[in-house]
């Protein structure tokens, strides 16, 4: 089956281009949220990661 599907793609004329911008849109993706979460404030973090413990308060309501 793959070698009809290959077959079919190298008649296409300038074909091989799409690998190469997929590589390099997939590799900046990554590379952008890479340092967004580098640089991400660690306060922040911190704030965010205690909201779950932290929504029982703000109500003023006790699950237990």
């Amino acid at each position: 089956m793959l070698k009809f599907v290959k077959y079919n793609l190298e008649s296409i004329a300038g074909i091989e281009i799409y690998p190469i911008i997929s590589l390099l849109i997939f590799f900046t993706f990554f590379v952008i949220l890479y340092t967004w979460v580098y640089t991400y404030r660690k306060e922040k973090i911190s704030e965010l990661s205690n909201l779950p413990f932290s929504e029982g308060e703000q109500n003023g309501t006790d699950n237990q």
